[in-house]
């Protein structure tokens, strides 16, 4: 039996942020990937050690790591990861890139000569840029939206510059960070008189110490292809990303795969993806497009590292994921025939809690008793108040389910959404997946 040890550390749900007050809602994904990754090299036989942010410790009961370490408010968070690692033969990080966080990580985990199951520190070098990736989906011959980095001018960004770059387009834009993740920090213009005001009346979430890109939006469906090593395609996915609020920032509320006539889009993708020298993303990986009306791609960004679908991939697929990435490491994966016999729809649901329960008992007691009646929740009923007695408080958590098809997954989740009801919770945001 293989006991090798493994480091799989999320950064988020690790500790990452432990010294700053964070909502609960961005606990969840980090959690769920957590938690989803851990099950699945488990499942191999591996020894895992991961890092816990103390403020969700009551949730190690549902990981199935060896030794969970916690990370306290008044720790540095490094010292422990440095220590972990130094622990294991093999880690496994998902961070954001912005900052240098992943790569800096990353680099940690090569200077100790430690086998890391993650992309390496070239893939993360490109993905993390989205202006290097512009560059390399134009150098491949590959469509993707016009894209500008956006100069700076008396400390803010240069307004002159993006009202000429939008009236030349002729079409809506998007201004977003260039080390960016996912659907954060997403703003979407399409009259003039839109990005005077957002820029007039531009509030603190709104970072100028970062770099910014503008982009041409494209119009279609967002969706997502996650590979392991540079050729093994496990599933086409849609992101529910909400950008076209000008008034609040981007949100993403989560996804679903496969896609309808994922078959076709796979066959159509792959002769793109051949196009793509990926041999420095190996290991497991995203990349974003656009599915226009007339089924063209537009290829927006990589992600190098583990993504939220990877959540619902692991229901959907006839493979453990997790033994791909090993094998794609150690460079022995071979051709694999992906089969996909299930379907995921996953997603953050935003709660409030109405019923008369103490926070204790809600902890100990009723959110226990509700992860067996819903084994859908990756991440359960989370809350950051400190109340003793309280009602109408937020929760934030989240699911994936494992069906047949779409509508056996939402039938599903209207069940789960009863349930919830039921034990007093209201949810008060969830975006219907198409």
């Amino acid at each position: 039996m293989n006991r090798d040890k493994v480091f799989i550390f999320e950064f988020i749900a690790g500790g990452g942020f432990n010294r700053d007050d964070m909502p609960s809602s961005l606990f969840c994904e980090g959690f769920g990937m957590l938690r989803s990754i851990i099950a699945d090299f488990k499942a191999i036989s591996f020894q895992i050690i991961t890092l816990l942010d103390y403020r969700i410790s009551s949730f190690s009961r549902y990981l199935k790591a060896d030794i969970i370490n916690l990370v306290n408010a008044d720790e540095d968070y490094l010292k422990k990861f440095k220590e972990c690692v130094k622990k294991c033969e093999y880690c496994l990080i998902i961070a954001p890139e912005f900052s240098n966080i992943l790569l800096n990580l990353t680099k940690i985990v090569k200077d100790n000569d430690k086998t890391i199951l993650s992309v390496d520190l070239e893939g993360i070098k490109l993905g993390s840029s989205k202006m290097k990736t512009y560059d390399f989906f134009n150098k491949n011959d590959l469509k993707t939206p016009l894209t500008f980095q956006i100069p700076m001018k008396y400390n803010s960004l240069d307004l002159d510059f993006i009202l000429e770059k939008y009236n030349k387009l002729k079409s809506p834009i998007v201004i977003k960070p260039e080390d960016g993740v996912g659907g954060e920090s997403i703003y979407y213009f399409e009259s003039e008189n839109q990005i005077i005001e957002f820029f007039q009346e531009i509030d603190e979430s709104f970072e100028l110490n970062r770099t910014y890109i503008l982009q041409e939006y494209i119009e279609g469906k967002d969706l997502s292809v996650s590979l392991i090593g540079n050729s093994i395609i496990l599933s086409v996915n849609s992101q529910n990303i909400n950008i076209k609020d000008t008034k609040k920032n981007s949100e993403y509320f989560g996804g679903l795969t496969p896609v309808e006539n994922y078959h076709e889009i796979i066959n159509d993708i792959k002769t793109d993806i051949k196009k793509f020298n990926l041999s420095e993303f190996n290991g497991y990986f995203g990349i974003d497009f656009i599915r226009k009306s007339d089924h063209s791609f537009y290829f927006i960004e990589i992600n190098p590292r583990l993504t939220t679908s990877y959540i619902g991939i692991r229901n959907i697929i006839d493979k453990n994921p997790a033994e791909l990435i090993l094998k794609s490491k150690l460079n022995s994966l071979d051709d694999v025939d992906i089969k996909i016999i299930n379907h995921s729809l996953f997603s953050r649901l935003e709660l409030i809690y109405m019923g008369n329960q103490n926070i204790k008992d809600l902890k100990e007691q009723l959110i226990p008793n509700l992860t067996k009646e819903i084994p859908e929740f990756v991440t359960p009923p989370i809350t950051f108040d400190k109340s003793a007695h309280f009602k109408c408080i937020n929760f934030s958590c989240f699911i994936a389910t494992k069906t047949k098809n779409l509508q056996c997954s939402r039938k599903r989740v209207i069940e789960i959404k009863k349930t919830l009801e039921k034990n007093n919770f209201k949810i008060i945001s969830f975006k219907k997946l198409k």
